[in-house]
C-alpha cells in the first residue's frame, strides 16, 4: 500500500479544517517524509486532548489513539515529553470550542 508523506496528509487535514472554519495551526514541523504526527485538540476553556494514529493488528486498521485528555497544561507537558523523544515529530494545535477535529472522517 502506498503510503502518504506526513507533509501531504498534513496540508490535506487543515485544508479540510479550514474548509469547516476549523482554526488550526503547526507548532511544531517535523520530517516531512515520515514524521509521526500529533493532533491536539485546544477547547479554549482551559482543557485540551492529544491523539495520535496507531495501527490496531487484530483489526488490520489504523485509528486514531487517545494520548492524553485533560488541562491544557497537562496536555502540553505531554506533548514536550513526545517532542524530546522524537525530534522528526509534527504537532497540529486546532483549537475549537466544541472540541471538533474531523479525526473520525473517511480518510484521516
Amino acid at each position: 500500500m502506498t503510503r502518504l508523506t506526513s507533509e501531504f496528509w498534513i496540508s490535506a487535514y487543515l485544508k479540510r479544517l479550514r474548509a469547516r472554519a476549523i482554526p488550526a495551526f503547526i507548532t511544531k514541523k517535523g520530517d516531512a517524509t515520515s514524521g509521526n504526527i500529533i493532533i491536539k485538540i485546544n477547547t479554549l476553556d482551559g482543557n485540551a486532548e492529544s491523539y495520535c494514529k496507531s495501527y490496531n493488528f487484530d483489526e488490520d486498521k489504523w485509528y486514531w489513539d487517545t494520548l492524553k485528555l485533560g488541562s491544557d497544561f497537562e496536555v502540553e507537558n505531554s506533548l514536550s515529553k513526545q517532542k524530546a523523544i522524537d525530534q522528526d515529530l509534527w504537532i497540529i494545535e486546532v483549537e475549537d470550542k466544541l472540541g471538533r477535529h474531523l479525526l473520525n472522517e473517511e480518510g484521516l
